[in-house]
């Protein structure tokens, strides 16, 4: 049967949602690569895996189907066009770090079984794999050189932002750092060549090969009619145009884009690190993004024309906004940390404003975010916690950690 993407709210009941149990390439993390790779720490394996198990069985507790990115890799590479594709996608992105050695990198991709492949990617392609006879440039034979010829993608966890389903229709995004490049590879050759998706005729909005940079962390669908974009350290302007023109192309109920611009720094990865939706007019924020008069830099996309046109206004007042492109008449911004200015700024590093809403009133969040739990919960929101002590290390909460496929439309 094929799958139907359907996702047209952030907080309608969640059905299926794609993650990725962290793996060998956790492992493959060096501290004098970290930034390299954008980790701060080397998280523990086995106790970043237990805490992972967790999260998913949370979400099969609520009939959630879960399906996970290597299982679906793996059985799409069971088809052999399938399989060259994805060689040949995974090696023409990684050139420039093959340093000459592309012909025995490709040898040795040949040689290993679709099962093999997507975990050798997944973790990384150590110097070591290819045999001594064949390392003949410098940078494989001297002492002192990078021990990979394909970095390992320690951040695969956070299915989030490689790919976007917006209404049945995806966005497979660029994304802005060269160490996370790869990671829409493996959703575009899913979607090309999986039995349950790749007859879909879905349609797409973005692709891996723009010009322009996207991530699914700064894509929120709001309702059927209106998307929330960041303008962020990852998201570029000019990649929400190319969107926003695609998606009122493409798509008959999508009318406005908000286009809201957040400071481009670490902590605020993504608009969903500083603000989600939790319920049908409640939503989680954090107070640090304003400017010191209280305002931020919001720009509405209104679609003008059906060949994807669209006017600009802007506004700078975060509830004034949301109340006009959902025509609501109140709504209720939950502050991080409850407004305490340390317990914000703590607890918003540790992610406490990327909750997962799997349905109205229900969002799955870290346990460690105390003071923000307790205030979602004095608002009405039920709260799931999960465990996050190794989690949290790659900067990134429960709604970095899945990408929905199917919601249920409100």
């Amino acid at each position: 049967m094929q799958q139907q993407l359907n996702v047209t709210s952030e907080i309608g009941r969640l059905k299926t949602v794609m993650l990725h149990r962290p793996g060998l390439e956790i492992e493959h993390l060096m501290p004098q690569y970290l930034e390299r790779l954008l980790f701060d720490d080397t998280p523990h394996l086995p106790i970043i895996q237990k805490e992972h198990d967790y999260f998913a069985q949370q979400l099969t507790n609520r009939d959630i189907e879960v399906l996970y990115l290597d299982v679906l890799m793996k059985e799409a590479l069971q088809n052999q066009d399938a399989r060259q594709y994805f060689m040949d996608e995974i090696l023409k992105d990684g050139l420039e770090n093959l340093d000459g050695s592309y012909d025995s990198v490709k040898e040795y991709f040949q040689s290993l079984g679709g099962d093999e492949l997507v975990s050798i990617v997944m973790s990384g392609v150590p110097k070591s794999k290819i045999p001594k006879s064949k390392q003949v440039h410098l940078h494989e034979i001297t002492n002192e050189h990078y021990p990979f010829y394909l970095d390992p993608m320690p951040n695969l966890y956070f299915t989030r932002d490689p790919a976007a389903v917006i209404g049945n229709g995806l966005s497979i995004n660029r994304m802005y750092e060269p160490a996370r490049r790869r990671e829409s590879i493996f959703v575009d050759t899913i979607m090309k060549y999986h039995p349950r998706f790749r007859d879909a005729q879905t349609q797409t909005y973005f692709s891996r090969n723009d010009v322009y940079s996207m991530e699914g962390g700064d894509q929120l669908v709001l309702s059927s009619e209106v998307l929330a974009i960041g303008v962020s350290a990852r998201t570029t302007a000019q990649g929400i145009e190319k969107l926003a023109s695609e998606v009122f192309k493409q798509n008959n109920t999508f009318k406005k884009v908000m286009a809201v611009e957040i400071p481009k720094k670490r902590a605020y990865m993504h608009l969903d690190t500083v603000f989600t939706m939790v319920d049908y007019d409640k939503f989680t924020y954090h107070p640090g993004i304003e400017s010191e008069e209280g305002g931020l830099n919001i720009y509405i996309l209104e679609k003008t024309s059906e060949e994807g046109e669209f006017a600009i206004s802007r506004k700078s007042d975060l509830t004034s906004a949301l109340k006009e492109v959902l025509n609501l008449k109140e709504i209720t911004l939950i502050p991080c940390g409850g407004g305490c200015p340390i317990a914000a700024a703590r607890e918003q590093w540790n992610d406490g404003s990327n909750t997962l809403s799997i349905a109205p009133g229900v969002v799955v969040t870290y346990d460690r975010n105390t003071v923000t739990n307790n205030v979602l919960r004095e608002h009405g929101i039920e709260v799931i916690e999960i465990e996050s002590s190794e989690l949290s290390r790659g900067r990134g909460g429960p709604r970095c950690m899945s990408m929905p496929l199917v919601r249920e439309n409100l």
